[in-house]
């Protein structure tokens, strides 16, 4: 494998966990839902597309650096509670629940025994059990909590923020979350992230900037003007062998760390193929990984079009439309390249960055105006994933940097397991306080294990 990429092995365990108690928590003073019992909220059809519907999962894990165990786990749990009550009151959407109105258009709405939910656990192994705490490992699963028999994409009268404290034997500690995505999209997290943690660290409420709601900035043309196909969204029938060898075989997560030596090389072998080809190093990276997946996983037919889809934010290329600062609502639209089976696999890395470069492109205002107005018109009911790869990109998130609630930076922070959703992969950066300013990324997708050898080697370009 070249130096400049390293795979990266996770421990195969058993995390034993045990929830002590689990607790609704309130905004600490009145907000505007107080004000009407039948006050609610507008969302975007940039919040409720159906991609949004979902409770995304992430864990942080922090060391100890404590002896006194038992009263650290009352403080940092108090400490927690404390400031989430605070920050709840200017985020006061977060403490209400959603519900589907007219034409099954989300909303949110209020009641008194609705709030965020806080989880306190513990578990009998310590954090150097746990293995490698930078790689993401299915095995954190336990420290995200879930409800028993939970329906897998449930968000209608589910809290909109899940917080699970899961203290372990050496004092350390993860704080594992799911956050609604119908409320903001991941610039909108870390947002609402950092004020949490800015005021659970200096003891008072933080929330700058002020949070701005403002949906209705979004709201569709009348009558509404879908002047795009939007393919991200179209319904295709799956004729190749792709769905099904990731669906119906037990895929592997597979992680990869790759420096930005091979990042900028990657670029230059795209542009170096085409000269006249000014691409970024997340086109050049986004084509390559879609190249060495097809062809690892020999998808056929040759003849049948494929498509690669990722979110591109779409904050600074607004115009007519002006957020004020302080919007967390979703602002990304989803970007699709399409080819064949046979050119991804043969032509060049260039072309295919080129299809990546235009996909990303396309997204204008005019494209976010059409998408808003394509689900008002279509109000798309299910995932598409035929033919599909889709990459998230968490690179440019401040995860650490925004996630010292008074303990400083985690261990990790980040996602646990993609292989509930095996056609996603997740550009990850390198952080925590380890990884000492380190600019690689890490590669997280699902593989089936025979495709495994060949995407390792088509990856690191020793194919």
């Amino acid at each position: 494998m070249d130096s400049c990429i390293q795979e990266l092995k996770f421990s195969h365990l058993h995390i034993p966990v045990t929830i002590n108690s689990n607790f609704l928590v309130h905004p600490s003073s009145p907000t505007p839902a107080d004000q009407s019992p039948h006050h609610s909220l507008y969302l975007s059809n940039l919040d409720d597309t159906v991609g949004a519907r979902v409770l995304t999962p992430s864990v942080y894990f922090y060391r100890s650096s404590n002896d006194q165990t038992k009263t650290r786990e009352c403080l940092v749990l108090k400490w927690l509670q404390d400031a989430l009550g605070e920050v709840l009151v200017p985020y006061y959407p977060f403490s209400g629940r959603l519900r589907e109105v007219e034409n099954g258009k989300l909303e949110v709405f209020f009641g008194a025994e609705q709030g965020a939910l806080m989880v306190s656990a513990s578990s009998s192994m310590a954090l150097d059990d746990l293995g490698d705490l930078t790689v993401p490992n299915p095995a954190w699963l336990p420290l995200i909590f879930q409800y028993p028999k939970e329906e897998a994409y449930k968000i209608l009268e589910m809290p909109l923020l899940i917080a699970q404290v899961t203290f372990f034997t050496c004092g350390g500690f993860s704080l594992g979350i799911r956050l609604c995505h119908c409320i903001c999209d991941g610039f909108g997290a870390m947002q609402f992230l950092a004020s949490w943690a800015a005021t659970a660290k200096n003891g008072r409420l933080i929330a700058d900037p002020e949070p701005v709601w403002d949906r209705e900035v979004f709201k569709p043309r009348n009558p509404p003007m879908v002047k795009y196909t939007h393919d991200e969204y179209l319904a295709v029938e799956e004729r190749s062998n792709l769905t099904n060898s990731l669906w119906e075989t037990k895929p592997l997560q597979k992680c990869y760390r790759i420096n930005k030596e091979f990042q900028r090389r990657i670029k230059s072998i795209a542009q170096g193929q085409d000269s006249s080809l000014m691409c970024s190093s997340f086109d050049a990276m986004a084509a390559h990984i879609w190249k060495s997946w097809v062809k690892a996983l020999d998808v056929k037919p040759l003849e049948y079009n494929l498509r690669l889809t990722f979110s591109v934010n779409v904050r600074t290329r607004l115009e007519a439309l002006k957020l004020r600062e302080g919007f967390y609502g979703n602002v990304v639209c989803l970007a699709c390249a399409t080819s064949s089976v046979n050119n991804v696999m043969n032509d060049s890395l260039s072309k295919t960055t080129r299809l990546v470069q235009e996909a990303r492109v396309r997204v204008t205002e005019d494209y976010l105006r059409s998408m808003v107005d394509y689900v008002e018109v279509k109000r798309p009911k299910r995932l598409e994933f035929g033919g599909k790869l889709m990459i998230t990109q968490w690179t440019r998130f401040e995860m650490y940097e925004t996630a010292d609630f008074g303990w400083g930076k985690p261990v990790y922070a980040g996602p646990i397991d993609l292989r509930p959703t095996p056609q996603v992969c997740v550009l990850l950066p390198q952080g925590g306080v380890e990884s000492g300013g380190d600019q690689s990324m890490v590669v997280c997708l699902c593989l089936p294990p025979a495709a495994v050898h060949k995407f390792t080697r088509l990856l690191s370009l020793n194919d």
